[in-house]
């Protein structure tokens, strides 16, 4: 059997493994997520971001315009559940229930979890968990379903908290525990979202702010620990948080009451979750020399060096490379020079059954490793929110598909008015196609996972260079917009920004596909 038929072979054993990784309450999706304070950042904005950590979740991205909607009309609240009706399993949205319609909906972008609308409010995404007696099936919001409501409904951080208290107070929060990581123009916070109880509709929650000047993540874990309700400059949280954990027992009157570890106390077991904590405030904050080991962290740290865009893209894709924690570090073989080195065929992105090959003690469970980067990474995002420019140039979604580690960001201007058709394909309904984006970096990520060592050289050389360049063009192409802008010509500025975001994200597709074209020559006879 030749080379390239026995690298086929591999691909499909690869690409059809079901290999779950769950989190404490037995949801699938896990995300980290990054936030940055506005004296944080070495521009000045305030930032969130998300990787979709997934092996369900939906590949597509497109722009929902604003809307005005008639009196009487209503939404359609979904649950998600698992189909292999498609080319790919993946999830399906299933019909709930309805909830009243509001006038008017503002533009968003549309991604599995809705991220970024035309007012400049950003989110970010982490499951959490939580007790499992918290989950109750009687409401009819999901967490998607609550992202997409705030981008429609919302301007800002505090005015989305408030409306997913109001939604959820009234409607009723059906999802696992989750952290949705809220920014605008002017500040960030972290709202940490529970069930009230089974058989009961409702919400509970808190909120915490990231001081400006800080940065804080979230991996699955819930972070929040000693609250202050009457600070509403840093926290907030529903009228629930002391008497559903004193009528459960989770807590006493007297006690110190610290919000992770009465309410889901599990999370914070879990190496999976904590280690990534600790390397993302290593990376940014290293003179503070956390242990890596620790059981809690600071909710936020300042870091050493305003955090930069570039500084953010390589955090998300590290995978522990230099550490003891790399997964890869007891898969050696002699160089070149006699010297024991990892095998250029070991990669950090193994799955179960490599890691049991190797004995590595990885994967998603109390003791097990698991890096920022994942090969299961349906998409990223890194939002820059700006309150010195117009919101249309202002919000920016720095936008990435597949495992980051192997991938580009690629800028989306909160002013376009569309995207490419290619970006609003999702591959899993489509199967294997060059009509969805996700299928070009999907391949160069699989592909790489067979000679890493080697490989990602060659993937970083390339996508190193343009992410460096669409950084050094971001100045000038804002100045070109804000031209634009400021002669009041709304529909110029919009097709300016729309043209720049396609040729961008049609670049980057190209040079995949090429990429991975490349690199299947290349190691061809290496196999």
């Amino acid at each position: 059997m030749n080379s390239l038929r026995c690298l086929y072979l591999a691909l499909a054993v690869i690409l059809a493994a079901p290999v779950w990784a769950q989190t404490a309450d037995g949801s699938w999706d896990e995300c980290t997520t990054i936030t940055v304070g506005k004296k944080a950042s070495s521009d000045g904005s305030v930032r969130t971001s998300h990787t979709d950590d997934s092996h369900r979740s939906r590949t597509d991205i497109s722009v929902v315009p604003a809307q005005r909607h008639a009196k009487g009309e209503t939404v359609t609240m979904t649950r998600r559940t698992w189909s292999k009706r498609n080319p790919m399993p993946s999830y399906q949205d299933d019909s709930i229930g309805v909830i009243p319609q509001v006038p008017y909906t503002y533009k968003y972008f549309n991604t599995a979890y809705p991220c970024l609308n035309e007012h400049q409010l950003a989110i970010g995404e982490s499951t959490i968990g939580g007790r499992a007696t918290l989950k109750s099936d009687s409401g009819l919001i999901e967490c998607q379903n609550l992202c997409a409501l705030l981008m429609q409904r919302c301007r800002t951080a505090r005015e989305a908290i408030r409306t997913a208290d109001t939604l959820t107070r009234k409607y009723g929060w059906r999802d696992a525990g989750e952290c949705l990581t809220i920014a605008d123009p002017n500040e960030v916070w972290h709202l940490e979202i529970y069930g009230p109880g089974k058989g009961n509709r409702g919400a509970l929650w808190v909120a915490q702010r990231v001081p400006d000047d800080h940065i804080a993540v979230n991996a699955n874990a819930s972070t929040i620990k000693e609250i202050n309700p009457a600070d509403t400059d840093y926290f907030l949280c529903s009228e629930n948080i002391y008497s559903l954990a004193l009528d459960s027992g989770w807590w006493k009157e007297g006690e110190p009451f610290q919000f992770c570890y009465v309410y889901a106390p599990e999370s914070r077991t879990m190496i999976a979750c904590r280690r990534r904590e600790w390397r993302v405030f290593d990376l940014l904050a290293p003179s503070l020399k956390l242990d890596p080991n620790m059981e809690n962290y600071p909710f936020s740290v300042k870091p050493d060096h305003p955090v930069s865009m570039a500084d953010m893209m390589r955090v998300f894709k590290d995978y522990y490379e230099g550490t003891e924690y790399d997964l890869r570090k007891n898969i050696t073989v002699a160089g070149k020079d006699g010297k024991v080195e990892i095998s250029p065929l070991a990669n950090p992105f193994m799955g179960v059954d490599e890691l049991k090959l190797h004995k590595v003690n990885g994967g998603w469970h109390q003791y097990g490793e698991r890096c920022i980067a994942v090969r299961f990474t349906v998409y990223g995002t890194i939002i820059q929110c700006r309150d010195w420019l117009p919101d249309e140039i202002g919000g920016l979604l720095w936008f990435a598909l597949d495992n980051v580690a192997s991938s580009v960001y690629v800028p989306i201007y909160a002013g376009v008015s569309d995207l490419p058709a290619v970006y609003k394909t999702d591959g899993r309904q489509t199967g294997f196609s060059r009509d969805a984006a996700w299928w070009a970096f999907n391949r160069v990520g699989t592909l790489a996972m067979q000679r890493w060592g080697d490989m990602h050289q060659d993937i970083d050389a390339v996508w190193n260079a343009f992410e460096k360049e669409l950084l050094g063009n971001q100045s000038s192409v804002e100045q070109e917009a804000l031209q634009l802008y400021n002669v009041k010509n709304p529909k110029k500025t919009a097709d300016y920004l729309t043209k720049y975001t396609e040729n961008c994200c049609l670049r980057a597709v190209e040079a995949a596909w090429k990429l991975g074209d490349d690199i299947w020559t290349h190691y061809d006879e290496l196999w």
